[in-house]
This record gives C-alpha cells, sequence and structure tokens, in this order.
C-alpha cells in the first residue's frame, strides 16, 4: 500500500488502529500522537494496563477488538478492492486533515487512481438532505456541475438525495468528484447507491476511515462529516432541516475555519429551516458556483455583478430624465412649470423637451407639454425592476 515490497510496522499498526478506534476518538488520537501507531497498538495487542482516558471495561473492549484485527488481511482486502490505505506523512495525505487534531483520521482508505492530497486542495463539499425536493436537487445538480466545469472537485457523503445528486451533477459535466463514506470503501452504503459509488471509484475517489467490509452505524456518519469539512475548501448546504446531519458538516467547517455556505430556499419549507438558521449565524448566501467560486478560489475569482435588464430610460443623459419626471403624470404643462420642476432654465428644459420628443416620450399640445403611452409604459417598467 506505502509502495514498499513488505508493509513496515507503522502503516500495520496505524492500518490495526483503524480497525480498534472508532473514528473521531480523540482519546486515542493523543495516545498515537504522544506514544506513537506501534506502541499503541503493541499495547492494545499486549493487553496490558489501560492507556490514560478510558475505563477498565472501555479498554476491555478496545483490547479484544485488537486480538482479532488481522491488518494484513485487511490490506489484502483492500488490494482486492483495488483500495490503498494512505496515512499522515505519506506523500498523498492531505495535510488539512491535520487541522482536526488528536480527532484525525488514523488513516485513510482510498479507492481510484487520483492523488486524494492534490484533488483536495481545489475541492468543495456539496451536502444537504437525504429527502430533499426537486429544488434541492437541481440546486445541488447545478452547483456541483458549475464547480467541476471550473476545475474544482466536488466532495459529498455518497448518500440519498442532495450528496447522489451533487456527485451526479460532477459525473455529468465530465468533472471531479470525491465520496467520503461511513463504511468500509469496498463496501458501498447506500445499497441503492453501489452503481453511483463504483462510478466514481473509477472516475474519481472514494474515502472512509473504515477498513475493508466494516458497516456504517448512525455515530459514524456523524463523525465522518468532520472529514468532509476538513477535507475542503468550504461547504456549502442545499437544503437541511433544524437536525439535520449536514448541518453537522457546516458547524465543523466553521470550527475549523473553513468558509460556510447555504443555498436558500423558500420560508415556509421545513427542508430549508436549517439552512437560513445557518445563514442567520453568518455563513454566506450563495446560488449558484460563480458566488461559491468567489468565496473558496483565488483573489480576483469574482462573481459577475446581478443586474436587472438595462431600460431605453436608463440611456438618458441625467438632465433629460430630471425633464422627463417634471412633467406630470396626467394632462399637459408649459416649459415655465417643466423648467421649475426640473430646477433648470426654460431653454434648456425646452432643448431637453424637443429631444424627449424625438425619442418617443413627449409630445407638443400648443403651448403645453405631456407624457406619451410610451414614457408611462417604461416609468410603470422601471418601478416593476426595483
Amino acid at each position: 500500500m506505502s509502495g514498499a515490497p513488505e508493509p513496515d510496522g507503522e502503516l500495520l499498526a496505524r492500518v490495526l488502529l483503524s480497525r480498534v478506534l472508532e473514528p473521531g476518538d480523540e482519546t486515542g488520537g493523543r495516545w498515537v500522537r504522544e506514544r506513537g501507531a506501534v506502541a499503541v497498538a503493541r499495547r492494545l495487542r499486549d493487553g496490558g494496563p489501560p492507556l490514560a482516558g478510558v475505563s477498565a471495561g472501555r479498554w476491555a473492549g478496545l483490547c479484544a477488538r485488537a486480538a482479532c484485527a488481522r491488518p494484513e488481511r485487511d490490506l489484502a482486502a483492500a488490494r482486492d478492492a483495488q483500495a490503498r490505505f494512505v496515512r499522515p506523512g505519506d506523500v498523498e495525505w492531505p495535510a488539512q486533515l491535520d487541522d482536526l487534531g488528536d480527532g484525525r483520521p488514523v488513516g485513510l482508505w482510498v479507492r481510484g487512481r487520483p492523488s486524494l492530497r492534490m484533488w483536495a486542495l481545489r475541492s468543495v463539499a456539496v451536502v444537504g438532505a437525504r429527502a430533499c425536493t426537486e429544488y434541492g436537487a437541481h440546486m445541488a445538480v447545478s452547483l456541483a456541475a458549475g464547480l467541476a466545469e471550473r476545475g474544482w472537485v466536488v466532495v459529498s457523503g455518497g448518500a440519498y438525495g442532495v450528496d447522489g445528486a451533487a456527485h451526479r451533477g460532477a459525473l455529468g459535466s465530465g468533472g471531479a468528484t470525491v465520496a467520503v463514506l461511513a463504511c468500509g470503501v469496498d463496501r458501498p452504503y447506500p445499497r441503492g447507491h453501489t452503481e453511483l459509488i463504483n462510478r466514481i471509484a473509477q472516475q474519481g475517489l472514494v474515502v472512509g476511515e473504515l477498513p475493508p467490509g466494516d458497516h456504517p452505524t448512525p455515530s459514524r456518519f456523524v463523525v465522518r462529516n468532520r472529514v468532509i469539512a476538513a477535507l475542503t475548501r468550504g461547504t456549502v448546504v442545499v437544503e437541511a432541516a433544524h437536525r439535520s446531519g449536514s448541518l453537522v458538516t457546516a458547524r465543523a467547517a466553521q470550527r475549523l475555519g473553513r468558509h460556510t455556505m447555504g443555498v436558500p430556499g423558500p420560508a415556509t419549507s421545513a427542508l430549508s429551516a436549517g439552512v437560513h438558521e445557518l445563514l442567520r449565524g453568518g455563513a454566506a448566501l450563495v446560488t449558484d458556483a460563480a458566488e461559491v467560486v468567489e468565496l473558496v478560489g483565488a483573489i480576483g475569482e469574482l462573481a459577475p455583478r446581478r443586474r436587472g435588464p438595462v431600460l431605453p430610460l436608463d440611456l438618458l443623459e441625467p438632465q433629460a430624465r430630471q425633464v422627463l419626471a417634471a412633467l406630470p403624470a396626467r394632462g399637459r404643462a408649459p416649459v415655465a412649470e417643466i423648467a421649475r420642476g426640473a430646477r433648470t432654465s426654460e431653454d434648456e428644459a425646452t432643448a431637453r423637451l424637443y429631444e424627449l420628443r424625438s425619442l418617443g416620450y413627449v409630445e407638443r399640445h400648443g403651448e403645453g407639454w405631456k407624457l406619451t403611452r410610451q414614457a408611462i409604459t417604461s416609468a410603470r417598467a422601471g418601478r416593476t425592476g426595483c
């Protein structure tokens, strides 16, 4: 897995610990940091006195797991699944995962040819509700496709709903995507996404902390989300109820100093209530890939300014607009009255009135001037666009 003919002791120790310690176990992470993976694995295998921070019962359970662990067998199973084990210190290890401190993974199982470290450097997480609406699925596909077209890697959790839509959006545009699973990378979950996850493994990367064959649990889904948050430059939440797991990812991103973004939905939708709360708490509101890239990208990668349509009245010079505004909405007015309303001289007002007449905005009736139907219609269109 590391390129050596035979796995070294530190690699075998970390593979063993990936089966013994639960993902995100900060106590176990502290042991590894203070003593080293080899020493911790040996202590668990020997079944000696408990290390600091766990009860005797908890230690006994960890030792029982260690006694059953077979790291060589896990490495062989990974090879059969065309997967590899990437550990801290390897060339492929994404250094940003170290921001998790003692909660960082002891290593990651990776399926797929690309370098995880290189892909993670320019990546964005797109997460959200499993039971999403058509709107949520559409926004996830659109965001992911737009990000992929701009050269960004889309990271998500492989689940139903927004996750699956995000992966499909990236794949459909010929882009790059990474699925971070809460189970072994050789056991796609959910089962209904087996084809999708296998396709991701062929075109992108499938990543997980758990060794081959391990199954997901509710708690593993929750702690998996910290890896998604740490791996990426920012997290976008598309639809999330108040208790959605995707909000765990967003809050982890906030704690890690990553960009946190939300896509707004209808104020009446319970599936957008969590996103709206996130936005009220300081997350950035985004509506498309360009706005996401403006936040997570390099200086100068700005989203285009959003403006309404340019109306004919917008093209008038300021003095002409003042004169036009001085005409009454109904009936006609003499030049002197129009000049007073426009705060200009009668000569200037007369010149502007003839200019406006040539454009079809006013017409002369004897000694007075009045608005044409075209001017009234244009004025209403301008008010509607405000």
